[in-house]
Formats: structure tokens, C-alpha cells, sequence
């Protein structure tokens, strides 16, 4: 997603120690909203500042505090070396190598942390809270890289080069995205680079921001993309004279999972008085039942939906958790503990790249159906204006065709996978990171593949002309044609799956929808 400039201050979201929605994390992470700390977090964050500042003061020494890290954790360190110390750690764990990452993930990261620290089980100072949401609402964004993190100890280095550039140290994309010094970027915002304390450089680090983060932004696009895979199965069941019989509700009662019968329930909505299905339904007709990649699309779509409610409900806990460590409890103890292993969330990011293949395998089959003259039933070959002459949409299968493959690679999962790290401290690590890049990735090309049926099945429906397509699936055809337009000879076809992509990522679909009465979908819609 390109960045935009700067975030709405005017109108801020409260951070405190109440647990963010899904919905809130993706309007800050997606550069619509700024922030501002509630009093409560500002009280609180203050209130275990005092523990902190009490144990660095104490001759015991404590974890984080006092010490070095992880395998280094036997060390004391003096009072007069902790700010190096602090530095030191942050300058070293960003360490990240790669492409820069989004930068609505970015945000999404520093959103998530510094909610962490507004529960007040972090330690961090409040002038260091304040210069975290001040970056957030400045719109500049700390350049990230994607490997540093295997999902354990937190996602170090991605979180480690958010907290440089609190240090006025390494490069960020400033509001109008060009790329530039922290320094010289937070001087024109007017913030002061931070100078770490005791516990910061492990609070700012240890979190599965960047997980969560990526988690939530899927879940987002992916309730948006359940419903046009809905859609775009509807336009492909009347392209091909296929029989809406096979979504009634109770057919879909004896089966009683939510997800089937919310997607079969859309279906049977969009293909409401459609004069196609309409010409074939009857004693005359001699199809006893469609192919399963037309009859059985409620169920595969469902049960996708199913699993998004379940990582939704992952997601939920984890913005309702405190995750660092060590952490500082409410009576002022400092504990160690395992709550940055990042397995919850990685187990439900490759989860989640599983049935969204198979929504994209399916819209495959429907496409390569109606491009069969042996399977659809009268459309011309390829859906070609001359075949032979033409080739209609015969690559643009199989570029559907190479991204669906792509997609059966990215389900396999990472969070099988561990590699032992930090001289073995850290032996058992969750991947949680790798499962949510592939995710992203994974989403695009459910993106790309629905665009797809999208055309194909448009321009199957113009070719069934003089019969109607429903009214819903028709304005979706008639919204398309407003920037693709329909038969005829061969055109340059990459900017029309590019236009197709661009339709479904913007919401217009959705859009033009709400003026019939189709069942919605997810939170996003």
C-alpha cells in the first residue's frame, strides 16, 4: 500500500491498557489515524517507571535492568555503562537484511508496542511512550527490513529499528516517502531523539508486533476478499448455466457450519432474479447437478471464513496481552517468562494461507471451465471474439494459473520449522515472522486470482446476451466495464487484470452491492 502523508491527528486514537480492536489497529497501520496515550496508560507507565528506576538503584542485580541479554545474562552491568548498554542493544539487533517492509506493517508494529507499553508492565519511560506516538503521528516511518526476526525474543530486529530511530539513528521513509537520516527527520518534526534508560531496549524489542500486526492487516483484506470470491463465483455459476437449487438454506442447514451458510446465503442472493439461471431451470433441462468447483463454492468459501473467525479470535487475545520480558507485574516484581513466543499467532498465519489457497485453487477451475468449449456450455473458445485469430483469455489463465501455484507452495507452513539462535539460549523459535510474509504475499495472489474469474466471467456474461444476469452480478459486471471493456478482438490484456485488481482492493465491489440486499461480510466490509 503506497504511503500516504500524514496521519489524522485531529481525531487520534486512545491508546491505554484496554485491548485495541482489529479495526483500530488497521486505521493507525494503514496511515488514516494517529494516536494519543490515555491518562489511565499515562499513570500506569509512570507508576512502573518508579520499580525500575528502584531496582537499577539496587546492588542485587536484575534481568534487563542491571544485566546483559539473553545468552549474555550473566553480566552485571554498572550503573555508568547502562546507557551504553541500552544503545548498544539497539544499535546491534537492527540487524535486518532484506527488502524494506511495508509501511503500513511498520506502523501496525509501533501501534501494537506501544500499546504493550501503555498496559504498564513494560518499564518505559513516559518520555519515551511520548516520542513512540509522536513517530507514529509525525507519518514518518523507520525503515524495516524483512529477515531479523524468527518470532521469538520478540521480532527483534524489525522492532530493534523502531526503536533506532527513536535514537535519531539509521534511515526512515519520511511523510512523502523519500528515504532519509532518522536524524534529519525527526529534527523537521520537531522530535527529540530519545536517549534509553534501564529495561527500554529490551521493552521495545520484545513483542510480536510484527506478527500480530500482519495478522490483523490479513484478516482485514481477507474479509474483504471471502465476499468478492462470493461474487465472482456467482458471475461464473451463471456463466456456466450452472442452478443456484444447491444453495438454498436448507440444504445448507444440514451442515450447520456458519461460514458455508453465510457464503451460500450471499450466493443465493446475488444470483436473485437472474434471467440466466432462470432459462435453464425446469423440467427440460438435463443437468442433474453442477461441478463441484460451482456447487460446492459455499463450502470451500465457507469454511474459509470459518478459519478466519478463528484466527480473528487468536488475534483478539493477543491485543488484549502485555508481551515482554522480562516483565513488571503490578506489585513490582520483575519476571522472566515466555510470552514473546510467537506460536499462537504463527500456527494461525499458516492456517490462514491454507484455505485461502484452496478459494483461489477453486476460482481457478471455474475459470479454466469457461474457457473450455468442452465444458462451458456455448461460450466460444477462450471466450476468444475469433479463435483461432484470437486467444481471448487464454494467458490470463495461466498467469492465474502460475499464481495459484505460487500459492500451494506459500501453504506450506513455516511454523513447522525451528533454528536454534543465541548460543542455543534460544532453541526452540516459532517462525512466526516467515509465516506472516508468505501470508501477505499469499493474500496479493488470491487478490490476482480472483481478478481473473472476475474478467472471464464478465465477459461470459456479456457473450450470454440477449439473457440477463441478476441484478447484483450484473451492476458488478457494469462496474467493471468502467474500466475493462468487454468483447472483441485481442487487447493488451495485463492492464485489465491490473484494473480487475485494483476494483477488488479498492472496495467498490463491495461498494455497489450495498444496493441490493446481499448479505455482508467481515468487519471490514
Amino acid at each position: 500500500m503506497p504511503h500516504s502523508s500524514r496521519p489524522d491527528t485531529v481525531h487520534p486514537q486512545q491508546v491505554g491498557p484496554e485491548p485495541l480492536t482489529l479495526e483500530q489497529v488497521a486505521a493507525v497501520a494503514r496511515g488514516r489515524r494517529g494516536v494519543r496515550l490515555t491518562e489511565s496508560a499515562e499513570q500506569g507507565i509512570g507508576a512502573t517507571r518508579k520499580h525500575i528506576d528502584a531496582l537499577a538503584a539496587a546492588e542485587k542485580p536484575t534481568y534487563g535492568v542491571s544485566t546483559g541479554f539473553g545468552a549474555l545474562a550473566v553480566r552485571h552491568i554498572p550503573a555508568d555503562r547502562r546507557v551504553a548498554l541500552q544503545q548498544s542493544f539497539v544499535r546491534s539487533h537492527a540487524a535486518g537484511a532484506g527488502a524494506p517492509v511495508e509501511p503500513e506493517v511498520v506502523r501496525a508494529l509501533m501501534l501494537l508496542r506501544l500499546h504493550t507499553i501503555a498496559t504498564g508492565h513494560t518499564g518505559v519511560r513516559p518520555e519515551t511512550a511520548h516520542a513512540l506516538a509522536a513517530l507514529l503521528n509525525s507519518g514518518i516511518v523507520p525503515l524495516v527490513h524483512e529477515y531479523g526476526s524468527l518470532g521469538c525474543s520478540g521480532d527483534l530486529a524489525p522492532l530493534a529499528a523502531v526503536a533506532l530511530t527513536l535514537t535519531g539513528e539509521g534511515d526512515v521513509l519520511d511523510p512523502s516517502g523519500q528515504l532519509r537520516p532518522a536524524a534529519e527527520a525527526l529534527a523537521g518534526a520537531g522530535i527529540e531523539p530519545v536517549v534509553l534508560a534501564e529495561k527500554e531496549g529490551l521493552a521495545l524489542t520484545n513483542g510480536t508486533d510484527g506478527m500480530l500486526g500482519m495478522l490483523i492487516l490479513a484478516l482485514h483484506d481477507l474479509a474483504a476478499l471471502l465476499d468478492v470470491a462470493d461474487v465472482t463465483a456467482a458471475m461464473s455459476v451463471e456463466a456456466l448455466l450452472g442452478t443456484d437449487r444447491a444453495f438454498a438454506a436448507d440444504l445448507q442447514d444440514l451442515r450447520p457450519h456458519p461460514g458455508q451458510a453465510h457464503s451460500a446465503a450471499r450466493m443465493h442472493a446475488l444470483l436473485a432474479d437472474s434471467a440466466i439461471v432462470a432459462s435453464h431451470r425446469g423440467p427440460d433441462c438435463n443437468r442433474v447437478q453442477d461441478a463441484y468447483s460451482l456447487r460446492c463454492a459455499p463450502q470451500v468459501h465457507g469454511s474459509a471464513r470459518d478459519t478466519t473467525a478463528h484466527a480473528g479470535t487468536v488475534a483478539e487475545r493477543e491485543l488484549a496481552a502485555a508481551i515482554d520480558n522480562p516483565v513488571v507485574l503490578g506489585d513490582g516484581r520483575v519476571e522472566s517468562n515466555g510470552n514473546f513466543h510467537g506460536a499462537p499467532l504463527a500456527h494461525v498465519l499458516d492456517f490462514l494461507a491454507v484455505p485461502l489457497t484452496d478459494v483461489a485453487s477453486m476460482a481457478e477451475r471455474r475459470t479454466d471451465r469457461m474457457l473450455d468449449v468442452a465444458r462451458s456450455h456455448g461460450l466460444p473458445a477462450f471466450l476468444a471474439d475469433d479463435p483461432g485469430v484470437d486467444s481471448g483469455y487464454m494467458i490470463a489463465h495461466y498467469t492465474q494459473a502460475g499464481v495459484v501455484t505460487e500459492l500451494k507452495r506459500l501453504a506450506v507452513p513455516a511454523s513447522v520449522d525451528s533454528i536454534p539462535t543465541s548460543a542455543m539460549q534460544e532453541d526452540h523459535v516459532s517462525m512466526g515472522w516467515s509465516a506472516a510474509r508468505k501470508l501477505r504475499r499469499a493474500v496479493d495472489g488470491l487478490t490476482t486470482a480472483l481478478a481473473v474469474e472476475l474478467l472471464a466471467a464478465a465477459r461470459a456474461l456479456d457473450l450470454r446476451a440477449p439473457l440477463r444476469p441478476a441484478p447484483a452480478t450484473g451492476a458488478v459486471r457494469a462496474l467493471l466495464r468502467e474500466r475493462v471493456d468487454g468483447p472483441g478482438p485481442d487487447r493488451h490484456v495485463a492492464p485489465e487484470i491490473a484494473a480487475a485488481e485494483e476494483l477488488i482492493r479498492s472496495g467498490a465491489v463491495h461498494e455497489v452491492l450495498g444496493r441490493f440486499d446481499v448479505p455482508t461480510g467481515g468487519w471490514s466490509s
